[in-house]
């Protein structure tokens, strides 16, 4: 009963101590939420556990002479941990060098590439000692291992002062052009979230089957304004258009009844 005992204070103890070092990092984060905190916060948190199940070990006869033993062959369980454990420690040190480098922090939006393909894209929500927790912009939650972000090319929107957002429009051949232009252009300066003025460029990018592409660069505070506004600013170019007598090509299907005949 006191063996159940002790193992329940020290359980009890852990999970306080664990408690504690939780709420610190968590006021601390309040002022500064970066990624060392919260990497500084997962080890701490697993070496509460490593130190105290030490501890308790040293507490009976039976588990103390096992715990001396392992201690003295420390390098043969080292040497095995070390060749059983290597993805997991990859990990742990590519969490130590994303931590230190510092290329995201929380609640900033990344897109990570590996070999000319996009893993996850949207914003980080934590760093553990084995992995980075970002929320796409689907709503989906990504859990990419801290040796793939080390690897990978990270695309940092927070890093850049104003996000540039291509916009491509096509326009009939027998529709005019100028004017498609200029509505594009007033379209995109009057938008109040957007840094576009009407010196902004717009250029012809080129020719389809069905006519020619428009093409300029909506620029914006951020990336979350950049999606607003290029949203509001397709559906209103729609409405311009069609006002305006400039036809946004698209493709048709003629159907014939069997009864009667195709008309040339």
């Amino acid at each position: 009963m006191n063996s159940l005992l002790k193992i329940g204070v020290f359980i009890l103890i852990e999970l306080i101590i664990n408690r504690i070092v939780n709420l610190i990092f968590r006021i601390m984060s309040k002022k500064h939420n970066s990624v060392h905190l919260r990497f500084a916060k997962s080890i701490i948190n697993v070496l509460v556990v490593i130190v105290m199940f030490y501890i308790l070990v040293q507490q009976f006869d039976v588990t103390k002479d096992i715990g001396k033993e392992l201690l003295e062959s420390g390098t043969l369980i080292v040497a095995i941990a070390t060749f059983a454990a290597q993805q997991a420690l990859s990990n742990v040190i590519s969490g130590f060098s994303l931590s230190m480098s510092n290329p995201y922090n929380v609640d900033e939006k990344i897109k990570v590439v590996q070999n000319g393909h996009i893993i996850a894209e949207g914003i980080v929500k934590d760093i553990t000692i084995r992995h980075t927790i970002i929320r796409q912009y689907n709503g989906e939650t990504c859990i990419v291992p801290n040796s793939v972000m080390d690897s990978a090319v990270i695309t940092n929107t927070n890093y850049t002062e104003n996000i540039g957002n291509f916009m491509e429009i096509e326009i009939s051949y027998h529709s005019d052009i100028e004017l498609a232009i200029k509505i594009l252009r007033e379209t995109c300066a009057q938008h109040e979230l957007t840094l576009n003025t009407e010196e902004n460029k717009i250029f012809i990018k080129g020719y389809t089957f069905n006519g020619v592409i428009l093409k300029t660069t909506i620029w914006t505070e951020n990336l979350d304004d950049s999606f607003q506004a290029c949203s509001d600013i397709r559906g209103k170019l729609v409405k311009e258009f069609k006002k305006n007598g400039i036809e946004i090509p698209h493709q048709t299907v003629t159907i014939y009844n069997k009864t009667e005949e195709p008309k040339n």
